[in-house]
């Protein structure tokens, strides 16, 4: 099925969504390309990319995001791209895997930054490019047993402001979203894993523990993240650099 767009503001702009077969990546490619970009589903799920990519009228591009030796030498011609794949891994520093650790940061520091680098000239050369990083409520704090998703995220702002300052000249922005706890595959994954380190039921977890700092009491909505990348894209975001939209229900108000 495809889904009818809504409006022609990004109409010959190529987007690249990263992480795209299911959750924030999806509701992101579905938002892009009801603006009228051509949207590239790239995902490491094949299956996955492919479906979204057929329900949006896009194109599947498979990439392991982790492999960062197989990126330094890739050359992407995009106006758009959102940086979003990720993967969560909950334990206490002293019992984190290394290997995990080190994974974590491949894929959601070193290959943004790769990432990005294979788009610059092109973007360059337009004078004209949108770069947006999912990044997240723990790209601003932190929280006890995620180590490497933490430290991944605070790299990711620092990365974005860096791309801000060099591509303001040349028509290119680059800012963070930062949602708090999403409904997503993503989340609903750790919920488990939390309950058991904490004690408590999944139910729990969610009111007590994920929300607890939370002023608004709900998990936030894909579309919601997808809107403000929307929004950054917009030509009512071009003098927004180097900064972040932050979706996180109050979180760090308190």
């Amino acid at each position: 099925m495809m889904i009818t767009p809504t409006g022609s503001g990004l109409s010959g702009r190529r987007a690249v969504v990263t992480g795209a077969a299911s959750g924030i990546g999806a509701a992101v490619a579905a938002r892009l390309a009801a603006l009228h970009a051509d949207v590239v589903v790239c995902d490491v799920d094949a299956e996955g990319a492919s479906r979204v990519a057929e329900r949006i009228g896009g194109e599947a591009l498979v990439l392991d995001l982790s492999r960062t030796a197989d990126l330094g030498d890739l050359h992407l011609e995009a106006d758009i791209l959102v940086n979003n794949a990720g993967v969560q891994n909950v334990a206490p520093v002293e019992r984190f895997s290394p290997e995990k650790f080190a994974f974590m940061l491949r894929l959601m520091l070193e290959a943004p930054f790769l990432l990005s680098r294979a788009v610059l000239p092109y973007m360059y050369e337009r004078r004209w490019g949108r770069i947006v990083h999912i990044s997240s409520i723990h790209g601003l704090r932190a929280s006890q047993y995620k180590a490497a998703y933490v430290s991944a995220k605070h790299g990711l702002q620092g990365l974005s402001k860096v791309i801000a300052m060099e591509g303001a000249a040349k028509g290119v922005t680059s800012n963070c979203v930062c949602p708090g706890y999403v409904r997503t595959p993503l989340v609903e994954d750790q919920l488990a894993d939390q309950a058991e380190i904490h004690g408590l039921s999944v139910d729990e977890v969610v009111a007590d523990v994920l929300l607890a700092r939370s002023a608004v009491k709900r998990l936030v909505d894909p579309d919601e993240v997808a809107g403000a990348v929307a929004f950054l894209c917009s030509p009512e975001a071009t003098s927004i650099t180097g900064t972040q939209l932050t979706i996180d229900g109050g979180w760090s108000a308190s």
